[in-house]
């Protein structure tokens, strides 16, 4: 398992930097120590959400008789998807629908939900986890893929944290700039997965 490429991977899917507009909209109304509470509990829930990916996703596709073939096709579709949007800019309906952001913004608590879950850590992460678990090798390489989430997670918490500042160097346009080049990686990852799960659904590909 080539581990900078999984860590390149999911930290397109997560893209922090994409998310602080979104965040910085639905803190706005929110205290500085609401602001770090929001921040930590999101950051936590995003390596949760890899880490139980990581470790428990198999069984849980073997549970519903879903084969990883099929799940590479279906997570590189949904990566192909959010690829476009980042292209353009755009969050995607795939991370949360403008209803889901419009609820939010009344809700008490964002951090789980839709911050962390499905903003940040949406299913095209969550599948792209499961389909970087099934191809280890070894324990400590599922290990290791848990430890790639903890370090995302502080990712995470340093750009949220680290919101406005950005918000105010970088701007719009920057942060634009940079999503697009994530929605590039991710593109590419998404035929490569595609590709990958045609071949293992059709052997006559290979």
């Amino acid at each position: 398992m080539d581990f900078v490429k999984t860590f390149i991977s999911l930290l397109a899917l997560i893209n922090p930097l994409g998310a602080i507009p979104i965040f910085l909209g639905l803190t706005g109304q929110q205290s500085d120590a609401e602001q770090k509470h929001t921040i930590r509990i999101a950051s936590i829930s995003v390596a949760c959400v890899v880490g139980i990916s990581a470790l428990l996703g198999q069984r849980i596709i073997e549970f519903f008789g879903i084969s990883l073939g099929s799940l590479e096709v279906g997570g590189g579709i949904i990566m192909l998807l959010m690829a476009i949007n980042m292209l353009n800019a755009q969050v995607g309906n795939t991370r949360a629908t403008a209803e889901e952001t419009t609820e939010a913004e009344f809700k008490n608590s964002i951090a789980v939900v839709p911050l962390a879950i499905p903003m940040l850590t949406g299913p095209g992460t969550i599948s792209t986890v499961i389909i970087y678990a099934d191809k280890a090798k070894h324990w400590y390489q599922v290990l290791a893929l848990v430890a790639i989430g903890v370090v995302l997670g502080v990712v995470v918490y340093g750009a949220l944290r680290l919101a406005e500042p950005i918000a105010h160097w970088v701007g719009r346009t920057g942060i634009n700039i940079a999503t697009r080049l994530m929605g590039l990686m991710l593109a590419a990852l998404a035929v490569e997965f595609m590709v990958d799960g045609l071949k293992v659904l059709l052997p006559i590909l290979g």
